[in-house]
């Protein structure tokens, strides 16, 4: 069984880096997920005790007094961070500038989805999943 300090990838991707004990993540450790976003923890035997989530773009997930893209505020984190665009010009999203969606698809958040053949691929067009 892994013990130590370690790392493990698994098959989604996701990578996990810390502390391993009678091979599960117990200490200190951070699941880096394909997307960007990081999750940091204190884990015992394989469950985080405490944590934090950051997205890739440096947003902390708070799960109390959660301020962003509220009723009240509705810019996105990189216009709180960098201002917000000339009268004119919208962001329509948080990254800046957009990824080209082509048309006909959605953005998922991993990947765009084709609603005409139900697929799911990722944003270099590689099948990820059917819908």
């Amino acid at each position: 069984r892994m013990e130590g300090q370690g790392s493990y990838t698994l098959t989604t991707g996701t990578e996990y880096r810390g502390e391993l004990r009678d091979g599960m993540f117990d200490g200190e450790g951070a699941l880096l997920f394909p997307t960007g976003g990081t999750y940091r923890a204190v884990w015992h035997r394989g469950v985080p005790t405490q944590g934090k989530y950051t997205f890739a773009d440096g947003l902390e997930y708070e799960d109390k007094k959660w301020h962003y893209c509220d009723g009240y505020d509705r810019r996105f984190y990189t216009e709180i961070c960098s201002g917000l665009k000339p009268a004119g010009i919208s962001q329509l999203t948080n990254q800046d500038p957009p990824r080209k969606i082509p048309e006909g698809h959605y953005d998922c958040g991993d990947g765009f989805y084709n609603p005409g053949t139900r697929v799911i691929v990722d944003y270099k067009l590689r099948f990820l999943r059917n819908a």
